[in-house]
């Protein structure tokens, strides 16, 4: 796979901001995951899929399953858990998992959303790399076909939502209301 860095931004130029996301990642998830079984509780969502299935493959890697392993326990149970997902209870209250849930969406709204939307971006104008501003250091790669799809689809479900009464305001407060309407 050492040949397909580039094409997934993966290079010494970016080689920081990936180690640091990391880090940022799992200092997120270690408080949210004391206790908890899944992100929005005692259930699996499909944020649990999409996210704990990267974490989980991240734990095969030996350098990062290391530091995962040494640093967070409870994430890599999670991951784990991830593998055989199981009903065992309801999803929480907004009020109860936002003190440990909202930053994991502002990191969200700090990293991934401004680049998916550049990918985005450099896909419709048919740029060969895009460049984007993630934590006052600059990222770039080539663009990717299915990060494209999956913010469409983000949008589409975002849109979807009838009364977003409740919803925009978390959103505009972990800054990734902007990204998807």
């Amino acid at each position: 796979m050492t040949g397909r860095g580039h094409f997934v931004g993966s290079c010494d130029a970016t080689a920081p901001l990936i180690s640091d996301y990391l880090d940022r990642l799992l200092e997120i998830l270690a408080p949210h995951f004391e206790g908890r079984k899944y992100l929005f509780g005692a259930r699996p969502a499909f944020a649990d899929f999409g996210l704990g299935l990267q974490v989980y493959e991240m734990a095969l890697d030996p350098t990062a399953g290391a530091i995962i392993r040494a640093r967070t326990p409870d994430v890599l149970a999670w991951a784990y858990r991830m593998m055989e997902p199981r009903n065992d209870g309801p999803f929480e209250s907004w009020n109860e998992l936002c003190p440990t849930l909202e930053p994991l969406l502002q990191n969200i709204g700090n990293y991934f959303l401004p680049w998916s939307t550049a990918n985005a971006t450099a896909l419709t104008t048919g740029e060969e790399n895009f460049s984007v501003d993630l934590g006052g250091q600059a990222y770039a790669q080539s663009p990717q076909k299915y990060h494209a799809r999956s913010l469409k689809v983000l949008r589409d479900r975002y849109t979807a939502v009838p009364d977003k009464t409740v919803l925009d305001p978390i959103l505009e407060t972990a800054g990734c209301l902007a990204y998807l309407s």
